[in-house]
């Protein structure tokens, strides 16, 4: 059994199923969430303690994770008043798991680097049932030495590592990724909305192309909660269009377009303007329902 001491700070639809396999896997948690009420409920199903600040998770700790919503967040937690870095051991390891800016992540690990610690950047995909089955993908970017630390709470937390280099690295491959996601996703929207309109069988056109060229593990997962309207998040609209945005300026920045993540940028923004920003990213479809005048 894992007997490392861990800080886990960020409990919620995410965070709190990761810590959850930290818990059944044996690690020792001290948890911090800023709702505390959520982190008091968490320990009394989970066990480990809760703890009154940032500071305080840090305690003592080995290794402290963040996942929290963006750079501002992390930032927050590590650095400001009462942050993880002021009770943290010298040498304590730091593994952001949050989605944020590759410079942001840079600059937090050369902060903690100058302070005696490591630091991992390893946002996760793979939404809400992978946190809760354990089976997440995890792509990192950190030092051999700072990943070989963080590998067994890695193994508790996900099914596929990606060691994709450098710290910066792995945030980089994130936000590529998820805006692809979010492109796949709008797209299915938009092919049962036309289907709707031209009076197609939407459950034969969802059959054919799960059965072809078309299949995705997007349409596995966001085709029927669209038909049936069911927007319970499990991964945020709002904070899909956050990481489509940091593609966005990963992509200025490289000298590269990227026109279907920049329209895919448009629909969610969209959608945050019809106060969808709580549900689940597949209520795109309600803004292509607007623009067609048409409910699937």
């Amino acid at each position: 059994m894992a007997t490392q001491r861990v800080g886990f700070i960020g409990l919620g639809i995410m965070g709190s199923r990761m810590a959850a396999n930290l818990r059944r896997a044996g690690f020792e948690l001290k948890v911090f969430n800023r709702t505390r009420e959520r982190a008091e409920a968490w320990a009394a199903e989970h066990g480990g303690a809760v703890a009154d600040s940032p500071r305080a998770a840090a305690e003592g700790a080995e290794v402290v994770i963040t996942m929290v919503v963006d750079g501002p967040q992390v930032e927050a937690m590590l650095l400001g008043p009462d942050g993880a870095a002021e009770g943290a051991p010298e040498g304590a390891l730091f593994v952001d798991m949050s989605t944020i800016a590759p410079a942001d992540a840079r600059r937090l690990a050369d902060v903690l680097r100058e302070r005696g610690h490591g630091f991992v950047d390893a946002p996760v995909t793979g939404s809400a049932p992978k946190a809760e089955a354990g089976t997440l993908t995890i792509m990192a970017g950190g030092a051999d030495e700072d990943m070989h630390r963080a590998q067994p709470l890695f193994e508790a937390m996900g099914e596929t590592l990606v060691h994709a280099g450098e710290v910066g690295q792995g945030q980089r491959v994130k936000v590529l990724s998820n805006a692809v996601s979010a492109v796949n996703c709008a797209t299915i929207a938009q092919a049962l909305v036309v289907g709707r309109r031209e009076g197609v069988d939407l459950d034969a056109l969802v059959e054919v192309m799960r059965s072809g060229s078309a299949g995705s593990t997007m349409l596995e997962l966001k085709a029927r909660p669209m038909l049936e309207h069911d927007f319970e998040p499990l991964f945020k609209l709002e904070h899909m269009l956050k990481d489509v945005r940091l593609c966005l300026e990963e992509a200025r920045l490289a000298g590269a377009g990227f026109p279907f993540a920049g329209l895919a940028g448009e629909l969610y923004s969209a959608g945050m303007g019809r106060g969808l920003g709580d549900q689940d990213f597949a209520a795109v479809l309600e803004v292509f329902e607007g623009l067609s005048d048409t409910r699937v």
